[in-house]
């Protein structure tokens, strides 16, 4: 039996982690307010996708 790992399903995988909102605000450095709106929007936890979606960062200008 040969096993093989599907690429795709792999991808799919991360992006349905789990995660805790603050915990993706503190890495991904999100500003208080957007952390609140956050947590309106999901509780106090979301999928990857979900939060990588929905946050939004002021852009940085250099």
């Amino acid at each position: 039996m040969s096993s093989h790992i599907n690429l795709d399903k792999v991808g799919e995988n991360k992006l349905r982690e789990v995660w805790s909102v603050e915990d993706f605000v503190r890495r991904h450095r999100i500003c208080k307010e957007e952390e609140l709106r956050l947590k309106k929007l999901f509780g106090d936890f979301a999928t990857k996708q979900e939060l990588l979606s929905n946050a939004q960062r002021p852009p940085l200008f250099r």
